[in-house]
């Protein structure tokens, strides 16, 4: 019996050590590694605790993030679904570590929703998060502050551009107030900060965060880190923007190059960045190479999100606008139209993205 005791406590032991591991290894980029290190954990933990354990629950959440990394988010959203449906056994403790959990289940689901398109299921699960890390751990709880960058980022996709910024600079008041104002967290609110005002167009007002980005989390991570690759790729966009499309073009191939080595060269970050490239590619006016990497980007794309996804509709879109330069018109048209249904079923009819593809269709139906 005591045999069969310390059989279950050592495995329990090595699971945490395998948590920990898959942590350390997301942290440096080796995703496939990590989700294999979560998978031994929560199977570990479900022999020797149970199936529906909160430490099962922990290592899915592990393994949602190291799968996230992978561009493997419908297999995530299942991670995050199981570990949330656990933790609802315990949601009558008040055990902080059990709602810590809870909160970041939340999160995680807002987070990996938003980037399936499902934006009023995420918005239900980041709201709750927030509201729930501020009510259990205060006004300057750090997952609260998590919590209101991913509900930020929503905004922005779903064309809330305003409001965006006051959920991002609350986040970054509380860093301030936990010591964290030059931290790779800081850096993760300064480069949504720079994507927001890139968003409405206001391409000065976005430099000079998007640079902070930069510089914060190579200070914290390294030149070659596949988060100051992201940092790296937004800022391309926003010098893009500024029409200096020479210095736009080398960085976006710098985050290409760095994404390729983290994640391989058909993963998700890389297709977003070859079509940024593209745009650059087709206002310097090389239509050919521009035509390949929208077509590079895309086939990414469709085999990671299929056709009814918001990336894939942007590059539909742009790929539309460089064939009518071409004189492509009845390929330009097809396009425009497919980019313009998935605008309008994932965005509705009134988002600024909607009614510019709706405007570009029509311009398209004048051409002959």
């Amino acid at each position: 019996m005591a045999s069969a005791a310390q059989a279950s406590q050592d495995g329990s032991a090595r699971a945490v050590a395998l948590t920990a591991e898959a942590e350390r290894l997301r942290a440096v980029g080796d995703h496939r590694r990590a989700a294999a290190a979560a998978r031994r954990a929560v199977a570990l933990f479900e022999k020797h605790e149970g199936r529906r354990h909160p430490d099962v629950a922990a290592a899915l959440l592990e393994l949602g993030q190291a799968l996230e990394m992978g561009d493997r988010w419908a297999v995530a959203l299942r991670c995050y679904q199981r570990a949330s449906d656990f933790l609802e056994d315990y949601a009558r403790l008040r055990e902080p570590d059990i709602r810590r959990l809870r909160v970041k289940a939340w999160r995680a689901l807002c987070v990996v929703e938003r980037v399936l398109g499902q934006y009023a299921i995420s918005d239900r699960h980041g709201r709750r998060a927030a509201d729930r890390a501020e009510r259990w751990f205060g006004a300057r709880d750090l997952d609260l502050a998590g919590a209101l960058n991913d509900i930020g980022m929503l905004r922005k996709y779903q064309g809330r551009y305003s409001e965006a910024p006051r959920f991002y600079r609350r986040a970054l008041r509380i860093l301030a107030a936990n010591g964290l104002a030059t931290s790779g967290d800081a850096a993760s609110i300064y480069h949504n900060l720079g994507g927001i005002e890139h968003a409405r167009g206001r391409y000065a007002r976005a430099e000079a965060p998007a640079r902070r980005a930069v510089v914060l989390r190579t200070r914290a991570f390294g030149l070659r880190h596949h988060l100051v690759a992201a940092d790296v790729a937004a800022l391309a966009a926003i010098v893009e923007g500024r029409n200096r499309l020479g210095e736009a073009a080398r960085l976006y191939e710098r985050a290409i190059a760095d994404f390729r080595r983290a994640f391989g060269p058909r993963s998700y970050e890389v297709g977003v960045n070859l079509a940024g490239l593209a745009g650059v590619r087709q206002a310097q006016r090389r239509p050919q190479i521009a035509e390949t990497l929208y077509r590079r980007s895309l086939a990414i794309h469709l085999r990671l999100l299929g056709p009814r996804h918001l990336d894939v509709a942007i590059t539909r879109n742009n790929l539309a606008l460089l064939l009518r330069e071409r004189g492509r018109v009845s390929e330009a048209r097809s396009e425009a139209r497919r980019a313009f249904a998935a605008f309008r079923a994932l965005l509705g009819p009134r988002h600024p993205t909607t009614r510019a593809s709706e405007r570009s269709l029509a311009q398209f139906a004048r051409d002959r």
